[in-house]
C-alpha cells in the first residue's frame, strides 16, 4: 500500500500537497538548511536553520490544509512571515536587491517540488500536475508574504538613514562660549526644518547658549512653510533664554520673504556668519582685533 492516499480519499490537491509536506518535513528542512536563505542567516548552526525550516514547512502545511495556497493572509502564513519574513529582512539589510531576496526564496521551491514529485510514482498524470500546482502557488505566495516584508523593511531602512543625513547634514558648531551656530546646505523642507529646530535647541540647552546663529547662506530657496518654520526656531529659542540670529540671506530669499508678506522685524540678520559671529561677541562684551601690519588694532 503507497505511504500517501489519493485525492479522491483526501479532497483538494492542497490538501494533498499539505499531508506530503508533512510526511517529507525532515527531508525538506535538510535540503532548505542548505539554501542561501538559511544558510547566510543561520551562520552559527545548522541545526539552527534546519529547525527553522521544519516550522516554515508545518506552517505551509496548515496552510494547505485551509485550501487557501493563494491567500497571504492565510491564518498558516503568519508562522511563514515571522520566520522567512525575518530571514528576507535579514538579507535587505545586509544589501541584497528585492530581486536578490526574491530569487533565494524561488530557490526553495525546486528542492520541494522534486521531492513531491518523487513522492507520487504512481499515481496519476492529472493527480501530479495538480499537486505540483498547488505547491506552486503555495510556495508563490510564500514568497509574496517574504518580499512584502523585505520591502517594507527596504523602506524602513530608507527612512532611517534618510533621518541619520538629516542630523549630519544639520550640525551644531559651537563657535565661542555661550555662541552656537547651525549652517544649513541645501533645500530646506519641513521635515529638515523640524530636525533644524530640534538640533539648535537641545544645543541651546547643552551649551547654555546665549545665542544661536542660523546660517542660511547654502540654501538655494525657501519657502513660505520653511520661513514660518524658521520664524518658529527663533521664537522657540527666545523661549530658551537665547538671541537667535539669522545670517546669510542671499538677495533671491530676500525678495521671496518680501513677496511673502512674512513680517521678520524682530528677527535680528546679519549680511553673513562673520557678522553674526561680531555681533553675538559684541553683545557678550568681547573685543575683536585685528592684526594689522603695522600691530594690532581694535575693530
Amino acid at each position: 500500500m503507497p505511504e500517501h492516499e489519493s485525492t479522491g480519499q483526501h479532497g483538494s490537491p492542497a490538501r494533498e500537497v499539505a499531508a506530503f509536506l508533512r510526511r517529507r518535513a525532515e527531508q525538506i528542512s535538510q535540503r532548505w538548511a542548505d539554501e542561501p536563505l538559511f544558510r547566510t542567516v543561520f551562520t552559527v548552526s545548522r541545526d539552527e536553520a534546519v529547525e527553522a525550516g521544519r516550522i516554515v514547512v508545518d506552517a505551509l502545511a496548515q496552510v494547505a490544509d485551509t485550501d487557501q495556497v493563494h491567500d497571504p493572509d492565510a491564518a498558516g502564513f503568519t508562522v511563514v512571515r515571522e520566520q522567512l519574513s525575518r530571514m528576507g529582512a535579514a538579507r535587505s539589510r545586509a544589501g541584497f536587491t528585492t530581486a536578490q531576496v526574491s530569487n533565494d526564496v524561488d530557490a526553495l521551491r525546486p528542492p520541494v517540488e522534486n521531492l513531491l514529485v518523487a513522492d507520487l510514482p504512481d499515481e496519476p498524470t492529472e493527480l501530479v500536475r495538480d499537486c505540483t500546482t498547488a505547491l506552486t502557488v503555495l510556495m508563490g505566495t510564500m514568497r509574496l508574504v517574504v518580499l512584502e516584508t523585505a520591502l517594507s523593511e527596504g523602506q524602513a531602512l530608507i527612512e532611517r538613514q534618510r533621518l541619520q543625513l538629516m542630523e549630519v547634514a544639520t550640525p551644531v558648531i559651537k563657535l565661542w562660549d555661550g555662541i552656537v551656530a547651525v549652517p544649513l546646505i541645501g533645500t530646506l523642507d519641513s521635515a529638515r526644518s523640524q530636525v533644524v529646530m530640534e538640533t539648535l535647541l537641545e544645543a541651546v540647552v547643552d551649551q547654555h547658549a546665549r545665542f544661536a546663529i542660523l546660517d542660511i547662506t547654502g540654501v538655494p530657496t525657501v519657502d513660505s512653510l520653511v520661513a514660518q518654520h524658521l520664524m518658529k526656531t527663533v521664537a522657540a529659542a527666545r523661549l530658551m533664554g537665547a538671541e537667535c540670529v539669522v545670517s546669510g540671506i542671499r538677495p533671491a530669499i530676500a525678495q521671496t520673504i518680501v513677496h511673502l508678506g512674512l513680517d521678520l522685524g524682530t528677527v535680528i540678520t546679519r549680511a553673513s556668519l562673520a557678522d553674526a559671529l561680531a555681533y553675538a561677541l559684541h553683545e557678550l562684551g568681547a573685543n575683536i582685533i585685528n592684526a594689522t601690519p603695522g600691530g594690532a588694532g581694535h575693530r
